[in-house]
């Protein structure tokens, strides 16, 4: 058996050294860091996170040379006036320096990342407990709502109004700018402009209960063309069930009384408590984040979805026939 002092050894060792800075490194990169960052506001944020850890370091430096300094140098080789100049300066003044620049330097970030001139688009954006209402403002004045999935356009400024008809619940796209909380009563507004393509992962940033955890979104950043027609497509009513068993799903559906809280136009179901579903197949993840899209998912999610997200508002419906279930999966499923 290793002793403690060689698994130590082992650990400080070249190659646990290399694997320690790979994970470090690791960390770094992904769909949900701030330190890759692919938007303006993130951007400024990382750079000032680096300042700051320079700067950090720097008074971390000075304080521990002052300290060492301390311990090793004899008592005569300075007086009582050169040790209480050195206590105060490298342990009050340039600390002060240091800092206060840092302060000034994240002040003068903020007007840029809270400015809204030039905005090309507006979001409003409720945190519920535990999914995400999205709804999008066209030129036309229309507004299309969907739910635990945002696409934005590269290049342009988009305007966040961001609200809660419940808890506190914080939005937070790490890879294109920082969090915002959103606050029952209160709207709340952020400017992100997204630099580069591609999905990125959003989260509640404050504890909400049960499935905070379970409180994800997929941000999808596409060229502008491809945005305007993602958007029309989203405006657009639902398809009519294409086979015999998506239109008994729809049945189904209608008849359970699931339309009471959901939404899908183009049909009876007109509810508003959850979430809107009229394109809910096309989506990258079912409950927020939780499962995938697929027909598998949709039949565990409507059976079971107490034991998948704890505390969850919508009631569970697994006392159905199977073949319910199934056919409901299937015409959900099919909501592209």
């Amino acid at each position: 058996m290793p002793t403690l002092t060689g698994s130590i050894r082992a650990r400080l060792s070249p190659h646990g050294l290399g694997l320690a800075l790979l994970t470090l490194l690791a960390g770094c990169d992904g769909q949900q860091s701030a330190l890759n960052p692919a938007g303006v506001g993130a951007q400024s944020i990382a750079e000032l996170f680096w300042w700051m850890s320079g700067g950090a370091l720097v008074i971390w430096a000075a304080v521990m040379g002052i300290a060492i300094y301390a311990t090793q140098a004899h008592p005569e080789a300075h007086g009582i006036r050169g040790a209480r100049w050195l206590i105060i300066g490298g342990g009050i003044i340039f600390p002060v320096v240091v800092l206060t620049g840092l302060l000034i330097y994240g002040l003068m970030l903020m007007p840029q990342l809270r400015s809204t001139e030039a905005i090309g688009l507006r979001v409003d954006v409720a945190g519920e407990q535990w999914w995400w209402r999205v709804r999008y403002q066209t030129e036309a004045g229309d507004k299309v709502e969907l739910a635990n999935e945002i696409r934005l356009p590269v290049g342009r400024r988009v305007a966040f109004s961001l609200t809660s008809p419940d808890v506190i619940h914080s939005f937070w796209i790490p890879s294109l700018g920082g969090k915002v909380d959103m606050i029952p009563g209160r709207t709340n507004e952020l400017v992100l402009e997204p630099t580069r393509t591609g999905t990125f992962r959003g989260a509640c940033a404050e504890y909400c209960g049960a499935s905070h955890a379970l409180m994800n979104f997929a941000v999808v950043v596409m060229e502008p063309e491809a945005f305007t027609d993602w958007l029309a497509g989203q405006a657009q009513p639902a398809r009519a069930p294409d086979s015999a068993l998506q239109q008994a799903g729809q049945r189904a559906f209608l008849s359970n009384g699931c339309g009471a809280c959901h939404s899908v136009r183009g049909t009876e179901a007109d509810g508003t408590v959850g979430p809107d579903l009229t394109h809910v197949g096309s989506r990258l993840s079912l409950a927020a984040g939780t499962l995938p899209v697929d027909v598998e998912a949709f039949q565990r999610w409507i059976g079971h979805t107490g034991e998948i997200k704890p505390d969850v508002r919508m009631p569970a419906f697994g006392m159905l026939p199977g073949e319910q279930l199934n056919a409901m999966a299937h015409y959900l499923s099919g909501l592209k």
